[in-house]
Order: C-alpha cells, then structure tokens, then sequence
C-alpha cells in the first residue's frame, strides 16, 4: 500500500485560505515565499512580521493594536507580545449579525434547535447585561457546568464581552471534580442545566449542582438552563434562577465590549488531576485569539459560511478552540450526547443533514468505528465534509486506512496534537499539502516546533 493517501488537487491548493495569505504576505512584504515550508520558515524566523500579518489578514479588531509588538523576546518566560494592545475577545467572534445559521445544536436524538447570527447577538447581548446587573465586572470569573450547547456559547461570549474570565466543566463531572477546578477560581456566576441526555437516558445533575453550590462560597447566583428535564425542582440551589428568568428583564441593546489587555485572561483550564488537585492554566485574551484565528483559517482553511464540527464536551480544550471558528465567519454544529447512540452513525447523520465541512473528532472514535465495521461511505453522502481532523491520541496508520476505505476517499484527514497549555496546536494540517499514512502533515506556522530522539 503507498504511503501517500490524500493529494490535494491543484485547484484546491492554489484557492486555499493558506495559498492566498502567502501571496499576500510575499505583495505585503516584497518575499518570494513558493511554498507552505517557505510560509512556515518565515512565519517562525520573522514572527515579529507573522503575528501582525495574521491580524490584519484576518481583520481582527482591537481599540489598538498598539507599536509595540514583541518585548523581552529573549526570555521564556517573561517575553510579552503586543503589551499596549486593548482588544475584546467576543468582538472578534461577533463577527456578523444576519440570519444564517451561527450554532446548530443536537442532543442525541432528543433536542435539536439553531440560533442565527443575529439571535445569537441578541442572546448575548441579554446575558451580559444580566452579568452586569449581578455586579460582574472585568476580571470575574464565570464559569458554566454546561453540555456543548447553544446556551454554553452565549454565556461564555457574554462572559467575554465584560472583560470577565470564563472556565467551563462537563456535566458528567462529579462533585468533587467540579469543586476542585472552580473552588480555585472563585467564581460569581455558574450556569448549568438539569440534567443531560446520554445514550438514550436523561441523567438529573440537580443533586450535583446543589452540592457544588453549597461548596462554592463564592457563587451569588446560578442561572439553571432546562435541557433534559422541565426546570423544576431546582427551588433548593442556593442562588438559583431559570435562564428565561435571569435575561428576562433586559432589551435587546448594542453589546458593550470592554477593551482588555492581550494578556487579560481570558479562559481557565485545568490539568488532569491525576497528581493532585487539577492545577489552574490561564490563558490570555490575545493570545488565543490569534493562535486559535490562524489554526482555523490557514491550516483548516474555514471561510464564511463553512460549518464546523468537534466532538467535544466543554471540559476539553477543543471546546474553546471550536469556538473561535465563529471569527472566521463559520457556523459552529454544536453536539452533547455519546457519538454511537442509537446505532453509532448519529455524528454522519449530523454531517450530511447540516452540510458538515469540518468534522473534527478523535482517534479513539476512529478506531471504535473501525472496530464497530460502520462504512458511512456506503450509507452517508458526506459530500460536503471536506476535512477530517483527529486529536487526543496518535492517529494509528490503520485508522488512516480506514478512513479513506470506509469514510471518503477524496478527504483532507489530518492528525493534529497540542493541548491545554496553549489551547491550540503544536503540529497540524495544511490544506495545501499530501496526508501520508501515520505522519502528521506539518508544524503550526509562528511555532517553532522540533522533534528530538
């Protein structure tokens, strides 16, 4: 079998997001770059060049940007990029205000609904203006014990828009869990829900969150989103109102983004606890916007109007990459639930009823799929899915096999890997290059990544 198992036609490299910015860099700066290594050698030995090209290309919006791009570029730590930036992150998201789909969102088989662009303005508009009225201020911490639903969005983008930090956790978590990560935070808020669809059963969380509640000194309320169950029975969580109930009182108004420093934080992760309490990462406003930005755009080459999918839950760090597509003018199809209910092909029902073109997952579902023998290229149509993206876990020369054999020949397939510490990716794809069985395609451009044995 030949190592090489996906070319991109020529037509396909030459209209590719990466293609175009490399000619616009080599216009913009007078370079004679040929080539995504070229693209890639620059990006690292000039990222004083990289990053601003990367602003402006994209057409993120900052109060300013400031002159100032790298200082103390010689330590690690301490080197800071762009210090006299003021930006807001939720404004770089909020990038369009019409009627076409911005989330899609299914639960199992149980729940599915959408929210356009301009619905989604609005949601957020009304959340943070509750915030607000609750005394959240920048520098607050709100934090979602959420599935990856629309509502999820709306709060953390809202959270955004104060100048607030958002940490989120997945219901499925334990007490215990919940009040190890959000205890170290302190934060004001909580959104939640009732419970959440699994494999075909509603699970109740209420007795969860009530005793996550009763741990966290710190919380004044705790907005209550029903999702599997009605919403009742949540009179006993302390600071508990109805997500109706908490937006109710509020108009539609012209959102307020509060300008913040590049390096306010912006999300909170957590390690994984196996060696102790799970250990607090903080990530910055500016930072993971153009890190996650130039991901989504030049290696997975998302454009206005694609729609673009994770299989995640809100307690892993892909949840928060997915979420910046929306700068890139995507559609986000929002999914909660096990990926093998009722009969394991749900996630390739999504992909061809909501015109998946990204369908990120993880090495682990490709390898259950192959295990299951599911062929979706024999049941589904998936002519829209131009990209496969596989994390969590190397991606097995075999999985490669099975997915052009059984999911789609003519498919970008990419094994990507980085983590929480920078929310984004060491090593990825590039639309612009082959996939060759068991071999990741390329480093992120602006890193500088190396390989040691």
């Amino acid at each position: 079998m030949s190592d090489l198992l996906w070319q991109p036609a020529k037509d396909r490299i030459e209209n590719a997001n990466v293609t175009r910015f490399r000619r616009w860099v080599n216009d913009k700066h007078g370079l004679n770059l040929q080539s995504f290594t070229a693209l890639y050698d620059w990006s690292v030995d000039d990222i004083e060049a990289f990053w601003p090209a990367i602003i402006e290309y994209t057409g993120l919006k900052a109060e300013s940007w400031g002159e100032r791009i790298l200082i103390d570029g010689d330590k690690m730590p301490g080197a800071q990029f762009f210090p006299d930036a003021r930006l807001n992150f939720a404004e770089n998201l909020l990038v369009r205000d019409d009627d076409s789909d911005a989330l899609v969102f299914w639960g199992e088989d149980k729940v599915k609904s959408r929210m356009s662009w301009a619905e989604l303005n609005i949601a957020v508009s009304k959340f943070s203006q509750a915030l607000r009225a609750e005394g959240v201020v920048k520098g607050d911490r709100v934090c979602g014990y959420m599935p990856n639903m629309s509502e999820t969005v709306v709060a953390m983008l809202a959270t955004a828009t104060i100048g607030a930090t958002w940490s989120s956790a997945s219901p499925d978590f334990g007490v215990q869990g919940v009040v190890d990560r959000f205890g170290q935070i302190e934060p004001a808020i909580m959104i939640t829900v009732d419970g959440y669809h699994y494999n075909g059963k509603q699970h109740d969380i209420r007795e969860k969150v009530r005793d996550v509640v009763d741990r966290i000194d710190s919380l004044k309320k705790v907005v209550i989103v029903p999702y599997a169950f009605d919403g009742t029975n949540t009179t006993g969580i302390r600071g508990g109102i109805s997500y109706d109930d908490f937006v109710a009182p509020f108009r539609t108004e012209t959102i307020v983004f509060e300008q913040v420093e590049f390096n306010h934080p912006l999300y909170v992760m957590f390690s994984s606890g196996t060696t102790g309490k799970p250990k607090c990462i903080v990530h910055g406003t500016g930072g993971t916007l153009l890190k996650q930005v130039s991901e989504h755009v030049l290696h997975c080459d998302v454009a206005p109007g694609d729609r673009v999918f994770y299989f995640t839950t809100c307690g892993w760090m892909m949840w928060n990459w997915l979420m910046a597509g929306l700068a890139a003018g995507a559609t986000l199809l929002l999914y909660d639930g096990s990926p093998f209910y009722p009969n394991g092909n749900i996630l390739f029902d999504y992909a061809d009823a909501e015109r998946m073109t990204l369908f990120g997952t993880s090495a682990k579902y490709i390898d259950a799929l192959a295990k299951a023998d599911l062929k979706p290229r024999e049941t589904h149509d998936l002519s829209s899915v131009r990209a496969m993206t596989s994390t969590g876990s190397p991606l097995a020369p075999e999985s490669f096999d099975y997915v052009y054999r059984d999911i789609k020949n003519d498919i970008h397939l990419a094994s990507i890997s980085g983590g929480t510490d920078i929310l984004g990716c060491f090593v990825l794809a590039s639309p612009a290059l082959p996939v060759k069985r068991g071999v990741i395609q390329t480093r992120a451009l602006g890193v500088a990544v190396d390989v040691f044995d």
